[in-house]
């Protein structure tokens, strides 16, 4: 749990940590090689191990140093994922696009992670289908076979992340020629193409609507020497809503403004100041905010679902009626019901939030249910009048590196301590 005496606003400097949502494909794309690879600017979050813990079950020798993880995925000689693993962690499902390339065969269970709704994998199977990929199941499981993965012409309904990922995986060690159209364009997809492509494989296109992957042998493949995963938009902008949930000044390093845009255009129209140069970018409040009409959570480049709840929290301090609108999960509201505990006006109807904003939120004791409410709920800790108890830190260790000792350090008074 983190315990939070609010009413400090925040000021300093804090260096960006790596990308989670860079890092978990990147880790399974080590895998196709069955070589050597470092990995630096890796996070020290709970997923993070989750995903070691399941690449050394498979066979992969891996060493950890401060943030940088070398694996070798020589001796991998396993194709399924331990249940239990792959329930604490939605995005293991990737390794099936990476044990299929290197083994033809996967053995999976249905993924796990936060309470955000279902999220269905019938994308991912359905794109592994076309490139020659038999399914069969039964009893929470998912074997996957082929006698050679071939390269496919593949048209996603929705352009989804982990479809996308686990799609480029497969068709790296393909057959032939895959293009796969109406894809995700996150920078992690872009982060993914460029660390295949540094070991040997051969895709263009990441960051548009349209990936060709040219298939290799995995001869072809090399080892990866000291590949640096990108910044975490999410935690950078979770930082940024920090500061100005408690009308304080920050300046990140170790950011890519561009990534930020979409958040950082939100911010600045609640009249929240933004400076970016050189990979830093500084925000500070220094006048009354303002609501926002219109906010929806859209597929990159438009606002991220991810920044959805801490977004929520600090329209619950601003003055005015602001519109939230959540499009791409169903069930990422739960934080507005522990946000109202704190004394947040929000109202939800269907998937859209009214948030009418309220001048002083108050201590409480608050659970968070995911990552992103967990952050939420600091934040709205932070600015509150008295003590606030976040419980359920473990769901924010998954994607957030020493958040304690980060606001600390810009001078919130918060402490992480067991559960008594």
């Amino acid at each position: 749990m983190y315990i939070i005496q609010g009413g400090e606003a925040l000021s300093g400097k804090i260096r960006v940590q790596g990308s989670k949502n860079s890092s978990l494909p990147i880790l399974a794309a080590t895998i196709l090689n069955g070589k050597k690879n470092t990995i630096c600017h890796v996070p020290k979050i709970k997923d993070i191990e989750v995903m070691n813990q399941i690449l050394s079950h498979l066979g992969a020798n891996i060493a950890v140093k401060d943030n940088v993880l070398e694996i070798d995925s020589k001796n991998v000689n396993k194709f399924d994922v331990p249940e239990h693993l792959m329930r604490k962690m939605r995005s293991s499902i990737v390794l099936m696009g990476a044990l299929l390339g290197r083994f033809g065969r996967a053995k999976v269970s249905y993924p796990g992670g936060c309470e955000i709704g279902p999220r269905p994998i019938d994308l991912h199977l359905k794109g592994l289908s076309l490139m020659g990929v038999d399914f069969s199941g039964g009893h929470g499981f998912l074997n996957a076979k082929t006698d050679g993965l071939k390269g496919a012409d593949i048209h996603l309904d929705f352009p989804s992340v982990g479809a996308t990922e686990n799609l480029m995986l497969a068709a790296v060690l393909a057959e032939g020629t895959t293009i796969i159209r109406n894809v995700a364009k996150e920078p992690e997809i872009v982060d993914l193409q460029n660390f295949l492509n540094r070991m040997g494989a051969h895709v263009k296109g990441a960051g548009t609507d349209t990936i060709k992957i040219e298939g290799c042998r995995i001869e072809d493949l090399k080892p990866v020497n000291n590949y640096t995963i990108i910044p975490d938009r999410i935690v950078a902008g979770t930082y940024l809503a920090a500061a100005a949930i408690t009308r304080g000044r920050i300046q990140l390093t170790n950011v890519i403004s561009e990534h930020l845009e979409p958040i950082l255009a939100k911010l600045r129209e609640t009249g929240c100041v933004i400076n970016s140069r050189n990979g830093e970018i500084e925000l500070y409040v220094d006048r009354p905010l303002v609501s926002l009409d219109s906010i929806r959570t859209l597929p990159y480049p438009g606002f991220p679902t991810d920044m959805q709840a801490p977004m929520m929290a600090f329209l619950a301090t601003v003055e005015g009626t602001s519109i939230l609108t959540e499009t791409i999960f169903e069930s990422r509201f739960k934080h507005a019901q522990e946000l109202r505990r704190m004394g947040a006006d929000i109202t939800i109807n269907g998937n859209t939030a009214i948030i009418k904003g309220v001048k002083q939120l108050s201590g409480a004791i608050v659970e968070a249910k995911d990552l992103r409410a967990g952050a939420a709920l600091i934040l709205a800790a932070l600015a509150a009048k008295g003590e606030t108890i976040v419980e359920g830190a473990s769901y924010v260790e998954r994607g957030y590196e020493n958040i304690e000792g980060n606001l600390a350090a810009l001078g919130a008074k918060i402490v992480k301590k067991d559960k008594i």
